[in-house]
């Protein structure tokens, strides 16, 4: 019957006697008549609230994103600043850098089981992972649920191409040791 529907969606509005038959959409106001544009605008809402939800979970992890990078900028090792400032600051399970994954690019994906090997021992806690190619390493993402690490392509280039600027920077060299106070006489 709804591929019926699909195929001719005129069908109803032909027959509005059709309409004293069915059960009618959820109506606030009004008398019980069927008012199906009620009904097409509350589906064209929730659309529109899913749109508008996505936005703001992309805003939000590009926010975690930037202040991650502004972090890596200030580290004086950036392996450390993966492992251990970065799961907080992006508001995931595990963040490593490891050899080079063949095969990695920027997209999260669902896991049923993550993979030890990756996660550490956070991997029975991660059911979502970007893997993401770095140089001659791979940056794996583990998270607990989707809207924590979004599929945002863009966003998870951009941090792995900070990191990857980052990474092949020259060593620091270290300050001048301060100046000894003069001798007192």
């Amino acid at each position: 019957m709804e591929a019926f529907l699909h195929a001719h969606p005129g069908f109803l509005a032909a027959r509005p006697q059709l309409y004293a038959v069915l059960t009618p959409p959820r109506r606030v106001h009004g008398e019980p008549l069927a008012d199906h544009m009620t009904a097409m605008v509350e589906a064209g809402r929730e659309t529109w609230r899913n749109v508008l939800e996505a936005g703001r979970t992309q805003r939000a992890f590009s926010a975690k994103v930037a202040e991650a990078v502004l972090a890596l900028i200030a580290a004086a090792d950036p392996f450390d600043c993966v492992r251990d400032e970065w799961p907080a600051r992006l508001g995931v399970e595990s963040c490593r850098l490891i050899a080079a994954v063949p095969g990695s690019v920027a997209m999260a994906r669902d896991v049923t089981r993550a993979s030890p090997a990756l996660h550490g021992e956070a991997a029975p806690l991660v059911t979502r992972e970007a893997l993401l190619r770095v140089g001659d390493h791979t940056l794996v993402l583990g998270a607990r649920e989707a809207a924590d690490l979004p599929n945002e392509p863009e966003v998870l280039a951009f941090l792995a191409r900070a990191l990857a600027a980052v990474l092949a920077r020259p060593p620091a060299t270290p300050l001048a040791p301060p100046l000894a106070p003069p001798l007192a006489r």
